[in-house]
């Protein structure tokens, strides 16, 4: 609801507050910065994990130089006659690609030929080898040829924090053509290849970096890195191209960003050349087979036929484990296993090339939304369920998107925004509201003041000698209140509240007197006993009309110890008093503390039947009356204040006066 005068005001403040939060994060969003980054992978991995699949991947299997195989082998590394032996083997079952995830930069030393070289250095001995055939006398030449007949697909890696004067050896197969000029490749500085031997046979390979989050976290892969100006596909990559028997792939455009496309099949990339892994859960959803199984033919029968083969190491001495959503310790062969059964399963999540412009047009919508709900909501209650309908509305149509086409929209700066602006103007609202209601409270209050100063009006009209007289004995009640509370049993119950109430029922004690007659009232002279008791009745008169006034306000019962005082001022300690003859503390502290203020300010004035009494003279006969006529606590008080009561006096003085002053609440 608006605040009442300030409506237009409001309005533009909310309206600009909302399009200035809304603003700042879909800048966050679309930059892709903290915390909007941090959030979005949240949401990505939560989502990713609600979408797993129990069925094992069907178009790959990895073949683990596992601890077993190592065990039961020999301790890596092999020699590389025994790699070879497992690549021949494995292309013996027919599989439709063989990656190797395995490098061999430096030469193996176990080759006959190296150890004869060896021993001539060494020791100046020629040692002749009779028996091998040529080809296994250099297990590097070896395993490049048998790489190279099985159309494997080899390792390397690159480097961009250092440069090397390597150059690429032999020349890969693959090629790149279409939307290249679209890419913003990252650009390798140096490369680590096969030694010579490996890589000048080999026909395709592929290199085997990855990119982890700035969280630690692989949830993406480089498909495509740039060096020296030409572009080298992953490993991943290379292998799914072998298994289609195709050696060029296109980048195209789509209106949901870049693909690479391979024959039918587009794989999602940013422009970067990274694409996101889907993973399905667990590393155990990819089979594997122990290389000790392969080379000993022990595995299952027709496992292999047909599939994308990926060579590697889990064992724990190769140090190949990433942390992902799933498994702290996922194996590197098995990641490259996820993103070849992405590509040939076509099972993608990819962030929209669109999301950028689309996250800052969604987070000034839903900021204007927020602040709508703000200014018209009539209740702080329609107002939340309106931010979590709008919450909600965003996640089921990011969920919709998600399993229909597996992109995953960058969610976190319109929720952002929603959260941010809904909690701000929930707190301006209660500031707002709690400023009303002080408000509301402020002008009950003066409310309360005008109805207690208009019935006293009404009491100095009737007597124009009263006066000043309720001026004063309004502040001498609230002093001795302010004492007990200081120094008395009372301090408990004498709270400021209370005293503010006293302050402004005080001048209502004699309100009943606008029931007695004129002739009585205004009588110039002493009253008859008939007269005085008519006159006792204005206590009784003053309960009747506060209480009756009384009935017709709900809630704040504040005009009670203004009835108190008006029936019970006149009530004397030891129960001679009128009209009810109430004794001790039966008669409510109210009453009591006016008695004491009443007389003392009776006894120092003039009036038409009686002298003014000098301070010392009333202060002696309230004395007296301790116990008999007056609470003697309260007394105590009165003198305790002596200086206090005399300047009050001082004060006010009679004189004449056309309205009662309204003093302000304490």
């Amino acid at each position: 609801m608006l605040p009442e005068r300030q409506s237009r005001t409001w309005v533009f403040t909310i309206i600009f507050l909302g399009l200035f939060v809304s603003s700042v994060f879909g800048v966050l969003g679309k930059l892709k910065m903290d915390p909007v980054k941090r959030l979005d992978l949240i949401i990505f991995d939560e989502i990713l994990k609600l979408s797993t699949s129990d069925k094992p991947a069907q178009e790959v299997v990895v073949i683990d130089i596992d601890d077993n195989s190592l065990s039961a082998i020999g301790q890596w590394p092999w020699p590389r006659y025994r790699v070879a032996m497992l690549v021949h083997a494995l292309a013996e079952e027919k599989p439709s690609a063989i990656g190797v995830d395995i490098l061999f930069p430096e030469p193996d030393r176990t080759s006959l030929d190296s150890v004869q070289k060896s021993f001539k250095q060494d020791f100046g001995l020629d040692i002749s080898i009779s028996g091998a055939p040529p080809e296994l006398q250099d297990n590097d030449g070896f395993l490049g040829s048998v790489l190279a007949q099985t159309s494997a697909v080899g390792a390397n890696y690159f480097f961009f924090d250092q440069s090397n004067k390597i150059e690429i050896i032999g020349k890969s197969e693959t090629s790149f053509t279409g939307r290249t000029d679209l890419l913003k490749l990252h650009d390798a500085t140096g490369i680590l290849n096969n030694n010579f031997k490996i890589a000048s046979q080999l026909k395709f390979t592929g290199f085997i970096n990855t990119q982890f989050d700035d969280d630690g976290m692989l949830r993406r892969l480089p498909l495509l890195l740039k060096y020296k100006d030409t572009i080298y596909p992953h490993l991943t990559l290379a292998t799914f191209m072998r298994s289609l028997g195709v050696t060029s792939a296109s980048i195209e455009t789509t209106p949901h960003g870049l693909v690479i496309q391979v024959k039918r099949h587009a794989i999602p990339i940013e422009e970067n050349g990274t694409a996101l892994l889907r993973i399905r859960g667990k590393p155990d959803l990819y089979p594997s087979i122990s290389a000790v199984d392969v080379l000993s033919g022990t595995f299952p029968a027709g496992s292999i036929k047909g599939k994308a083969v990926i060579i590697g190491s889990s064992a724990a001495g190769t140090n190949d484990l990433h942390s992902t959503i799933f498994d702290s310790q996922f194996p590197g062969t098995k990641i490259q296993a996820v993103m070849i059964e992405n590509m040939m399963s076509d099972y993608f999540s990819r962030v929209p090339s669109w999301g950028g412009t689309a996250i800052v047009l969604l987070c000034i919508t839903c900021g204007l939304l927020i602040s709508a709900m703000s200014i018209y909501s009539p209740s702080a209650i329609q107002m939340t369920l309106g931010a979590a309908c709008l919450t909600g509305v965003l996640f089921l149509a990011f969920l919709a998107l998600f399993y229909s086409t597996g992109m995953l929209f960058p969610l976190a700066a319109p929720l952002l925004t929603v959260m941010v602006l809904f909690t701000t103007f929930a707190v301006i609202r209660y500031a707002i509201e709690k400023r009303l209601a002080y408000l509301r409270l402020k002008k009950f209050e003066n409310a309360k003041v005008v109805m207690f100063n208009s019935l006293a009006i009404v009491t100095e009209m009737r007597d124009q000698e009263t006066g000043a007289h309720l001026l004063r004995t309004q502040h001498y009640v609230k002093a001795i209140a302010k004492q007990l509370m200081h120094a008395s049993r009372y301090s408990k119950f004498v709270t400021p509240e209370y005293i503010d109430l006293l302050f402004l029922s005080a001048p209502l004690h004699d309100v009943g007197k606008v029931g007695v007659p004129d002739n009585i009232l205004l009588k110039p002279c002493k009253l008859n006993e008939d007269e005085r008791l008519v006159m006792m009745k204005h206590a009784e008169f003053g309960e009747q009309i506060i209480y009756k006034s009384k009935q017709n306000i709900e809630g704040d019962d504040f005009l009670k110890i203004a009835g108190e005082i008006a029936s019970t001022h006149h009530e004397k300690w030891d129960g001679t008093g009128y009209p009810a003859g109430l004794a001790g503390e039966a008669i409510p502290l109210s009453g009591r503390i006016m008695a004491v203020a009443d007389i003392y300010d009776a006894l120092i004035n003039k009036r038409c039947y009686k002298h003014a009494f000098p301070h010392e003279e009333a202060i002696a006969i309230i004395r007296e009356s301790r116990g008999s006529c007056f609470d003697p606590e309260v007394v105590d008080a009165f003198l305790e204040i002596e200086e206090t009561i005399i300047a009050i006096a001082a004060t006010f003085k009679d004189k004449p006066i056309t309205h009662l002053q309204s003093a302000p609440v304490a």
